[in-house]
C-alpha cells in the first residue's frame, strides 16, 4: 500500500514557494526532464504570472520512492503568500497534517510569516523549517534560524512544534541539506523528513468502509463540468454516479446530487478516477449549489463536519454600473443584474470577500481583506469585460461596548537608512506608532509600525517617493483596536475637465504649469473627469480641449512644437487608493478613469454643502 502524506507549502509573499514547488515536480519525476514546464507552473492565472504572486492555493501531487517509507504520494498544497489572500490559507491548513515553512535567509521572519506559523500552530500542525535562499550573497541562515524560533515561542508552539526540524535550502537550484555544509545534491532530504515528520491523515477506525464524508475547501468553475469542489475524504469512498447531498456549516440541506467526475491530482494535471481512498485529496463534480465549508457526504449522514471560522473582512469598496458619458463604449457586461451576478459567484468560491446589495440594489458593496484583493477582483472582471464605477476603499469599523473599534495593522518596512526619518515622520502623522527600529543587513533599516489600516490607504505612492523606490512594505492585519481618530488624506487637489471631446496638447501645455496630468493628448475626456493633481489644495476646472487660435499673421518662434512631460500612469490599485471620497474610478476593459461622483459642477457644490 502507498503511503500517504498531505502538506501545505507556507511562506511571506516572495520567499519562493512556488520555485520551490517547480523543483519537487522535476525531482520526483512527476515532470519529465525533458518536458517543457513554465517557470513557475502552479501559478496558472493570468495575473498571477504578471505580478509573480500566488493569488489562489493549488494541489498537486508528486510520488517519490523513499529507502525507509517505500513509495510514498505527496499531496502538496501550494498556497498564497500576501497577507489579502489569508482567507485562502486558513482553509487549506484545515485540509492537510503538515506544512513546510518557508523563510528566505536573507529577510528573516516577516508578518506574513508570523501570520501563515500561528494558523498552523493553533490547527496542531508540526511545521518544517526549510531557510531558502542560502546561496543569496547576504544570506544569514544562523540568524534567520533563531528568528524562527524566537517566532515559534511568542506564538505559543508546545514542546514537539518547538522541535522542528531544519534545512538549508536553495529552491532556484532545487537543493535542501540537513547540514548547511552539506553535499546540496537534491531534494531528497526534504521529501525524507516529509515523509519523516509529517503524520499520515487522521481518519476514524475503519474509515475506508464507513459512509462518505469529505468537507468541501476551494471552490472553481469548469466551463465542461461545472463545480468542481476540493477537499480533503474523512470516510468512504467517492464513485462516479454515486448520490450525495450537500450539508451547509449548521447541518441544513443544500442540494442532493449524483456524483459526475471524481478527480485526482496527478502531477500538474487532475485525472479521472472511478474512486479514492480515505485521507486523499480529491476533486467533485456534479453538484450545482454546494460550496466552500460545505460537507458532501452520504445521504444516510445528518451532521455537517466542523468548518473553519475565517477572519472577517477589514476593508470595503462599492461597486456600481458605469454611468460616465463614456459608458459602454469598451465593454460589453454593463448592467447592474450582470455585475451582481458576477459579485455574488466571486463570494461564494472565495469565503474572505462579502458582499452586499444597497437598498436600491443598484450599487454592491464588496467587503475584502485588503487593497489588492479587491483591485485583483476587479482586474479580473474588466478583463472579461466589465464596466463599472469604484469608490475609495473604506475600512469596516466595530462597535464594542460603545467604543468604536478600527482594524489595526502590524507595518514591516525595509529602508536603506538615509529615508528611515521620512518615513517615520510620515507614518507617525498617519497615526502609527513605531515600535521596533533595528539594522536589517545590506544597509537598509528595518521598521515595524503598528496603526489603522485606514492610514495606509494611499499611502504606497509617497512611500516610494520617500524612499526613491527602494523601500519594501509588508503589512498584515492585527487586530480591531479604538478608533485612533482623523487621519490626513490626499493633501492636493484635482484638475477637473470642464466640457467633453479629446484633449488637446496646446491645452494640456497650458494647464501643465497647474500641477501633474494623468492624461496625454488625443484622449477622450468629459465634464466631471479628472485629467491631473492639482500643485494646491482645492480643486481647480481646466480646460483641456482649447486649441491654438491661428492668425494669418505668423512670428518667428511662435508655432514651436509642443513638448509635454510624459503624463502619471496610475494603476487600478493606484487609482483606487488615490481618489477621494466624493470621486471615482471608472474601470473598462482598456481604461481606468478618474472622475467626480457628481459630473456637474452644481451638483458637486451641492453635495458638498450638504456634506
Amino acid at each position: 500500500m502507498t503511503t500517504l502524506r498531505n502538506v501545505a507549502i507556507i511562506a511571506h509573499v516572495d520567499h519562493g514557494k512556488t520555485t520551490l514547488v517547480d523543483a519537487l515536480l522535476r525531482q520526483s519525476g512527476a515532470v519529465r526532464e525533458n518536458a517543457e514546464m513554465a517557470e513557475r507552473a502552479m501559478d496558472s492565472n493570468d495575473i498571477e504570472r504578471e505580478r509573480g504572486i500566488t493569488i489562489l492555493a493549488k494541489t498537486t501531487s508528486v510520488t517519490w520512492d523513499s529507502p525507509e517509507f517505500g513509495e510514498a504520494r505527496i499531496n502538496i498544497v501550494d498556497t498564497p503568500g500576501h497577507a489579502d489572500f489569508g482567507g485562502e490559507v486558513e482553509r487549506i491548513l484545515s485540509m492537510v497534517d503538515g506544512c513546510v515553512l518557508l523563510v528566505d535567509a536573507e529577510e528573516g521572519t516577516m508578518p506574513q510569516t508570523k501570520f501563515v506559523l500561528s494558523k498552523a500552530l493553533a490547527l496542531g500542525l508540526k511545521p518544517i523549517v526549510v531557510l531558502n535562499k542560502v546561496d543569496r550573497p547576504n544570506a544569514e541562515p544562523d540568524r534567520v534560524l533563531d528568528e524562527a524560533f524566537d517566532l515559534f515561542a511568542a506564538l505559543g508552539a508546545d514542546e514537539d512544534q518547538l522541535d522542528f526540524p531544519a534545512l538549508y535550502a536553495s529552491g532556484k537550484e532545487g537543493w535542501a541539506d540537513r547540514e548547511e555544509d552539506g553535499a546540496k545534491k537534491d531534494l531528497g532530504p526534504l521529501f525524507e523528513t516529509i515523509l519523516e515528520r509529517v503524520p499520515e491523515p487522521s481518519l476514524p477506525d475503519g474509515a475506508a468502509e464507513l459512509p462518505f464524508q469529505m468537507l468541501a475547501t476551494t471552490l472553481e468553475a469548469d466551463p465542461f463540468l461545472g463545480r468542481i469542489l476540493t477537499g480533503r475524504i474523512v470516510s468512504g469512498r467517492p464513485r462516479v454516479g454515486q448520490t450525495l447531498k450537500a450539508l451547509s456549516v449548521k447541518g441544513t440541506l443544500v442540494e442532493q446530487a449524483r456524483v459526475s467526475k471524481v478527480l485526482a491530482f496527478r502531477g500538474l494535471s487532475r485525472q479521472p478516477v472511478e474512486t479514492a481512498e480515505p485521507g486523499d485529496i480529491v476533486a467533485i463534480s456534479g453538484l450545482s449549489k454546494a460550496s466552500v465549508s460545505d460537507t458532501l457526504c452520504d445521504p444516510a449522514i445528518t451532521e455537517a463536519l466542523p468548518a473553519r471560522t475565517i477572519d472577517p473582512p477589514t476593508l470595503s469598496v462599492s461597486i456600481s454600473p458605469n454611468d460616465s458619458p463614456l459608458a459602454g463604449r469598451e465593454g460589453d457586461k454593463v448592467q447592474s443584474r450582470v455585475i451582481r451576478e458576477r459579485l455574488f459567484r466571486q463570494a461564494e468560491g472565495d469565503v474572505a470577500i462579502r458582499v452586499t446589495e444597497s437598498a436600491d440594489k443598484d450599487a454592491f458593496e464588496v467587503a475584502g481583506r485588503g487593497e489588492l484583493q479587491l483591485g485583483v477582483l476587479i482586474e479580473n472582471m474588466r478583463r472579461e469585460g466589465f464596466e463599472m464605477s469604484v469608490s475609495r476603499p473604506r475600512v469596516l469599523l466595530r462597535e464594542v461596548d460603545g467604543q468604536t473599534m478600527e482594524p489595526i495593522e502590524e507595518i514591516v518596512i525595509d529602508v536603506d537608512e538615509e529615508y528611515s526619518g521620512a518615513v517615520i515622520d510620515e507614518l507617525t502623522q498617519r497615526r502609527c506608532d513605531l515600535r521596533e527600529m533595528k539594522p536589517a543587513g545590506g544597509g537598509k533599516t528595518r521598521l515595524v509600525l503598528e496603526g489603522p489600516a485606514r492610514a495606509l490607504i494611499g499611502y504606497h505612492g509617497k512611500f516610494l517617493t520617500d524612499t526613491r523606490g527602494t523601500g519594501v512594505m509588508n503589512r498584515v492585519y492585527k487586530e480591531h483596536g479604538p478608533h485612533r481618530g482623523p487621519v490626513e488624506s490626499r493633501r492636493n487637489g484635482v484638475l477637473i475637465a470642464n466640457g467633453s471631446g479629446n484633449a488637446v496638447p496646446y491645452a494640456l501645455w497650458n494647464i501643465e504649469e497647474r500641477g501633474v496630468l494623468f492624461i496625454e493628448p488625443g484622449v477622450p475626456v468629459y465634464q466631471g473627469m479628472i485629467i491631473g493633481e492639482n500643485a494646491k489644495p482645492q480643486d481647480l476646472e481646466v480646460n483641456p480641449l482649447k486649441a491654438k487660435q491661428l492668425t494669418n499673421i505668423r512670428a518667428a518662434g511662435k508655432d514651436d512644437a509642443v513638448r509635454l512631460t510624459p503624463p502619471r500612469r496610475l494603476s487600478l490599485e493606484q487609482a483606487i487608493s488615490y481618489i477621494g471620497d466624493d470621486e471615482l474610478v471608472e474601470v473598462t476593459p482598456q481604461s481606468v478613469r478618474l472622475r467626480k461622483r457628481h459630473l456637474d459642477p452644481n451638483e458637486r457644490k451641492k453635495a458638498a454643502k450638504a456634506a
